[in-house]
Formats: structure tokens, C-alpha cells, sequence
């Protein structure tokens, strides 16, 4: 049975690690401050937003909400952004997506200020990664790293393949592992003999919004499985990108749907707050 990558676990203890440092900012002098914006009232999204409070209140971190109605214009949303990139107790700004329709999502991200850009969606912070100068990492992909290195898990000179090349998972996601000296492929729809690129992976991440596609036919024996999915089977229950049941006995480790990437995600997102307010303390 392959060990399971308890996300649950690690987020708590990267957690626990960021309140101790938040209660030594604070007998600074120095308080931190999320600005979370919600457009409409997506259920999930009003599902994530809480979960970020909660996680906010955890930590120390203050959390102001701006909750604003599905019809508020683009010029509004970005006057507000606007505001909040001027207002300095405030040290990270997050507009939930997705937003609605009749607003640019890519205005928004590059409105933001990329010193309080916190998802590290911005087109400075991505640059940044890129040439590996220091800047804000997309969250789910910052939490994979953690999630491999807190595990005991080497990336060093290892075969690593991603499906998905998503501008919030995969492209990242690729450059993180290149930074810790993995060798990577990147798989997406129009890859062909996908199979035969993945059974080479020492380290497999799927993100791909397919439920329980990868199955063991896809998978080298001992690989390491992170699975970023988050599907619904066919009798509606939560489930990955990766047919768990067919896989378990075929690799060395595997992230569990729920339980496993998810909770990294809001975490790394409470870690790039904590460094948002040394980066702004510094400049």
C-alpha cells in the first residue's frame, strides 16, 4: 500500500509555523491584511472565500471582505483594486475567480499590484518564477512543493511529468519542479503517446479537471501520484483526476482526494501574505 500524502497534515503544521511568525511581527508593531474581493455569489467561491477567512483568523492575519454584487461593473471592481493597491495596511489582495462574464479576468489580475499580488497570478510574479528572481508563486503548485519536500520525497535529477498546462497549475508547476532540479515533461490534450511519457514518471502531477482518468495503466511502478483534481464521480462523491482504487498498489506515495493538494492551496496563500508584509517592509 503506497504512503498517503496527508495535505491536511502539512498545511496544519505549515500553519502553526506562520502563526508563530505572524505573533512575532505583531510585537513589531507589525499587522498583516488580506483584501478579498467576491463578485457575485458562486457557491463554491463563497465556499473558498470563507475557508481563506478562517484561515486568516487562524494565523492573525486581518481579513476585510469586499462581497460585491454580480452586476458591478469592471470599472468599479478595478477602481476598488485601485484604492486598495494605495491603501499601505493593506498587504495582499485576492479577487476570487472565476468572476463574471462581462469582466476581464487578465485586467484584473494585472491591476493588482504584483508587490500585494498574494495568488501569484500576475504577469510579474509569473516573469519573476520564470527567470527564478524572487516574487510571488501561484498557490497550488507552491503547495505541491511543500507537500513533496515536507514528505521526504527527493525532486532532485527525478523524471517528473505534469498533465496539464494550465496558467494556475501546470505552467508553474513545471518551473518549480526545474527549480528543485527535476527533469520535466509537460502533457496536455494534444500530447500523443501520452502512456508511454507518463510511465516514466518518478514524480506524476495531474491536473487536468478529468474525474479518475489516470489510471494504473498510466503509472509507473514506486512513481509518487499528486493529484491537483477535484471531480465528482458518477454517484456525485468528491474525487481526483486519478482513479485512486487502481493506483494505490502500484506507486510509493499518492495524494488523497479530499485531504491532499487542497488544503496547501489557502496555506501557501496565508504564506505569501506573511512574506507580502516582509517584501513591502523592505522596499
Amino acid at each position: 500500500m503506497a504512503k498517503i500524502i496527508d495535505g491536511k497534515a502539512i498545511a496544519t503544521e505549515i500553519k502553526d509555523e506562520l502563526k508563530e511568525k505572524v505573533a512575532a511581527l505583531k510585537a513589531e508593531g507589525k499587522e498583516i491584511c488580506l483584501a478579498v474581493i467576491q463578485v457575485g455569489n458562486d457557491p463554491a467561491s463563497t465556499v473558498y472565500v470563507g475557508n481563506k477567512k478562517k484561515a486568516c483568523s487562524y494565523i492573525g492575519i486581518e481579513s476585510r471582505s469586499y462581497e460585491l454584487a454580480e452586476e458591478t461593473t469592471e470599472e468599479e471592481l478595478l477602481e476598488l483594486i485601485g484604492i486598495l493597491n494605495a491603501d499601505d495596511t493593506v498587504n495582499g489582495i485576492l479577487v476570487q475567480l472565476p468572476l463574471p462574464a462581462h469582466i476581464d479576468e487578465n485586467k484584473v489580475i494585472r491591476t493588482i499590484s504584483y508587490k500585494k499580488d498574494v495568488d501569484g497570478f500576475h504577469p510579474q510574479s509569473v516573469g519573476a518564477l520564470s527567470i527564478g528572481q524572487p516574487g510571488f508563486v501561484s498557490c497550488t503548485p507552491a503547495g505541491i512543493i511543500e507537500l513533496l519536500k515536507r514528505s521526504g520525497i527527493e525532486i532532485d535529477g527525478k523524471e517528473c511529468v505534469i498533465i496539464g498546462r494550465s496558467n494556475i497549475v501546470g505552467k508553474p508547476m513545471a518551473l518549480l519542479l526545474l527549480r528543485e532540479n527535476g527533469t520535466v515533461t509537460v502533457c496536455h490534450s494534444h500530447t500523443k503517446n501520452m502512456k508511454e511519457i507518463t510511465k516514466r514518471a518518478d514524480i506524476l502531477v495531474v491536473a487536468i479537471g478529468k474525474a479518475k482518468m489516470i489510471d494504473e495503466s498510466y503509472i509507473k511502478e514506486g512513481a509518487v501520484i499528486i493529484d491537483v483534481g477535484m471531480d465528482r464521480d458518477e454517484n456525485g462523491k468528491l474525487c481526483g483526476d486519478v482513479d485512486f482504487e487502481s493506483v494505490k498498489d502500484k506507486v510509493s506515495a499518492i495524494t488523497p482526494v479530499p485531504g491532499g493538494v487542497g488544503p496547501m492551496t489557502i496555506t501557501m496563500l496565508m504564506k505569501n501574505c506573511v512574506e507580502s508584509c516582509d517584501s513591502q517592509s523592505d522596499s
